[in-house]
């Protein structure tokens, strides 16, 4: 048996430091080489580390929420037979740790006389799980929520392609006899770490830095979803169109007129860069929180590209797999909840652009033309703009030109 410390891995993002948001050992545990070891988060990408050697784990380098250099040491084994001192070796964002394994030599690496005052000498999490139980798909929060609660996630049932919090939810209501118990659950207490970490401090600095407005405008979009039913209808049922990459071309031909709407402000230099591109941000909803991946040069896109990279990217998202370039560099966000779209929305901009719009939810109604009441599709559409930047009256004008275009579809078309 010999010592082996794992320290903290480059992660390749020229980060100094990573928070571990999950751990899948404890002290004490036995593990096999490759064995998942912990989830480090970085500001972009999570990322999964594994187990450089077989042994027993002695020691570990904090519990979750920890933030942990880079070059430090992140666990420490009782490994079987002589190994090498870890090497530093870079890793690629959104990808499980490749550590470089040195071969075995004959003399044992030096033994520390003492641990490094950072480690911790207990973490509370559960032993790692039976090969058949890793294969459960579960997003590091999932994973977290469903420990502090002793729930095993193989005996979860998904409703999708992996484990989500409303499946644990509902494995709450209906495995555990909450419903007997007239419908109440205990309390949880749920430690804010990683990707939600940093939506709530993203969040809070937004608010508190600008000072945002909304205004909401009502769209006749009957004529839009006929084109798009027929669009469809036309395509056999081949990548179905949603309504995202019309409201998405119509945002880009109204923007030239306005480019301070796709902006964004550097309130500490007092620089506001108009960008002569347009970099869509869609906000899309992961197990872990919300999360913006980006369609680059959205302008550029017809509805059919546009469309394919709305569902590459949201899915991309969910999935954990958006790359890091991805996920950075929006200068307007678009946020949509779908069907769960409501009647307005006052949305929190994505600091530090100045805008953010969401669509709400389509619905048919009653409505006045030329004097007859008939039925149409009506949907809401809600913007919240940074007002040290954005005038009243320009918000509420680029509405009104993309209002225009959607509810005249054949102008989207036209050049």
């Amino acid at each position: 048996m010999s010592r082996y410390s794992f320290k903290l891995p480059d992660i390749g993002e020229g980060i100094a430091e990573a928070e571990i948001v999950a751990w899948h050992v404890k002290i004490g545990d036995t593990v096999a080489e490759d064995d998942p070891l912990c989830d480090m988060m970085t500001d972009k990408a999570t990322v999964e580390m594994t187990a450089p050697v077989a042994g027993k784990v002695i020691e570990v380098a904090g519990e979750v929420g920890d933030l942990i250099a880079i070059g430090s040491v992140l666990a420490v084994f009782e490994a079987e037979g002589a190994v090498a001192a870890e090497p530093l070796v870079e890793v690629a964002p959104n990808e499980a740790a490749e550590v470089v394994k040195p071969d075995p030599i004959p003399e044992p690496a030096p033994v520390a006389k003492a641990a490094a005052p950072a480690l911790a000498q207990k973490v509370e999490a559960p032993a790692p799980a039976p090969a058949e139980h890793r294969r459960v798909l579960a997003s590091p929060a999932v994973r977290e929520r469903a420990k502090n609660l002793g729930i095993d996630l193989a005996q979860v049932k998904a409703e999708g392609d992996r484990i989500r919090h409303s499946d644990l939810d509902a494995f709450l209501t209906y495995n555990q006899g909450y419903r007997a118990a007239g419908g109440s659950r205990p309390d949880e207490q749920i430690k804010v770490v990683g990707l939600r970490r940093r939506i709530a401090e993203n969040m809070q600095a937004s608010k508190r830095h600008i000072p945002h407005f909304t205004y909401v405008e009502e769209f006749d979009v009957t004529k839009l979803e006929a084109l798009r039913a027929d669009l469809n209808e036309t395509r056999g049922g081949k990548d179905r169109l949603t309504i995202l990459p019309f409201l998405i071309v119509a945002m880009c031909r109204a923007l030239p007129k306005f480019p301070m709407i796709n902006a964004r402000y550097d309130d500490e230099a007092n620089i506001i860069t108009r960008s002569g591109a347009i970099h869509l941000g869609i906000a899309a909803q992961t197990d872990a929180g919300l999360m913006v991946p980006v369609i680059h040069d959205a302008q550029a896109k017809n509805i059919w590209q546009l469309s394919a990279e709305v569902k590459r990217l949201a899915e991309a998202a969910r999935t954990g797999k958006a790359k890091s370039e991805e996920l950075s560099g929006s200068t307007l966000t678009l946020s949509s909840l779908g069907p769960l779209g409501g009647i307005a929305a006052t949305p929190v901009i994505n600091r530090p652009e100045v805008a953010i719009l969401c669509p709400n939810k389509v619905v048919e109604r009653p409505v006045v033309k030329d004097g007859q009441i008939v039925i149409a599709k009506i949907m809401n559409m809600s913007i919240s703009c940074d007002h040290r930047v954005v005038d009243g009256h320009d918000a509420a004008s680029f509405v009104q030109a993309v209002k225009k275009l959607v509810e005249t579809p054949a102008l989207l078309f036209v050049d």
